[in-house]
C-alpha cells in the first residue's frame, strides 16, 4: 500500500515538473512573477514556472510593424492634409516593458500619432512634400524620447502618404506648368544671347576679311541655287559691291567727257526723241 502511494507521489511530481517547463524561443524573452514579485527575464531555452505560483508575461524581441491610420493635420501655411505614416520599432528591455507600461504597442501607436500630427502641424506644405527626410528623422527623435523609458526602441519612422485637396492639387500644378514656362523662356533667351554673340563674333571675323565674306556670298548663292525657285531676291551688302563703285566713277572721272556731261547728253537725247 505504502509502495502505491509512493508511486502516486511520484507520478503526481513528474506530472507537475513537466507541466512546470516553458520553452522561451531565441527571438523572445519570459518576465516572471512569483507570488506577484518579479523574478527577472528568463530564457532563451526551457525554464522552470511552478503552476499556480509563477506568471510568465513572453515579449518579443523581434522589430515590430506599426502602421499609424490617416491622421488629418493643419500644416503651417493653413493647409488640411491627411497623412500616414509607418514605425519599426522592437524591445530592448523587456522587464521595462512590462513593468512601466501597460501595453507598450498600444503607447508607441498612441505617442506616434499624437507626435505626427505635432511634427507635421510645425511644417509648411512644401516642406512636407519635399523634405520628408527631414520630418522622418524629426519623427523618429520625438517618439524615441517617449519610448525610450518603456524600452522600447524606435528604429525607423516613414511618413507614407500625404492627401491634400483637389484644388490644392490643382494650383501645385498651375505653379509648375508656370514654372516650367519660365524655364523654356530664361533658356530660350539665354540661346539668343550666346546666338547673338556668336554672330557677332563672326561678322568682326568677316570683316577683318573680305575674300571671306566673298566666299560666304557664294556659298548662299550655292545654296540657294540648291532649291527650284523661279525667283530669288538677294540682298548685296554694300561693303561688297563699294570697291566696284569707286573704280568706275574713278574712270569716269578721268574720261575727257565726264560725269557732268554725260548727263545733259541723255537729257538731249531724250528731247529729241519726243
Amino acid at each position: 500500500m505504502t509502495g502505491v502511494w509512493v508511486l502516486v507521489a511520484a507520478v503526481v511530481l513528474l506530472a507537475l515538473a513537466i507541466g512546470s517547463l516553458r520553452v522561451v524561443r531565441e527571438y523572445e524573452r519570459g518576465v516572471a512573477f512569483r507570488l506577484g514579485r518579479l523574478r527577472g527575464p528568463l530564457g532563451p531555452g526551457v525554464v522552470l514556472v511552478l503552476p499556480g505560483v509563477d506568471r510568465l508575461v513572453r515579449v518579443q524581441l523581434r522589430t515590430v510593424t506599426l502602421t499609424i491610420p490617416p491622421q488629418e493635420v493643419i500644416t503651417r501655411d493653413n493647409v488640411t492634409a491627411r497623412v500616414n505614416a509607418v514605425v519599426l520599432f522592437r524591445v530592448v528591455d523587456p522587464v521595462k516593458s512590462v513593468m512601466t507600461v501597460e501595453n507598450y504597442a498600444v503607447a508607441t501607436s498612441q505617442i506616434a500619432q499624437t507626435t505626427l500630427r505635432s511634427v507635421v502641424g510645425r511644417a509648411d506644405l512644401d516642406t512636407l512634400l519635399a523634405h520628408r527626410a527631414d520630418l522622418n528623422e524629426d519623427l523618429a527623435a520625438s517618439i524615441a524620447n517617449q519610448t525610450q523609458p518603456w524600452g522600447v526602441e524606435v528604429e525607423v519612422v516613414e511618413i507614407k502618404d500625404v492627401e491634400i485637396p483637389e484644388m490644392m492639387q490643382r494650383a501645385m500644378a498651375r505653379e509648375a506648368e508656370a514654372e516650367r514656362e519660365r524655364r523654356a523662356k530664361v533658356i530660350s533667351a539665354r540661346g539668343e544671347l550666346q546666338a547673338s554673340a556668336e554672330l557677332r563674333d563672326a561678322a568682326i571675323t568677316l570683316s577683318e576679311s573680305p575674300a571671306s565674306l566673298q566666299l560666304r556670298y557664294l556659298q548662299t548663292l550655292l545654296e540657294l541655287g540648291a532649291d527650284q525657285n523661279s525667283t530669288v531676291v538677294f540682298p548685296i551688302p554694300v561693303d561688297l559691291v563699294r570697291p566696284f563703285l569707286e573704280g568706275g566713277l574713278r574712270r569716269r572721272a578721268d574720261e575727257p567727257d565726264g560725269p557732268a556731261d554725260a548727263v545733259p547728253h541723255i537729257r538731249r537725247v531724250r528731247s529729241d526723241d519726243q
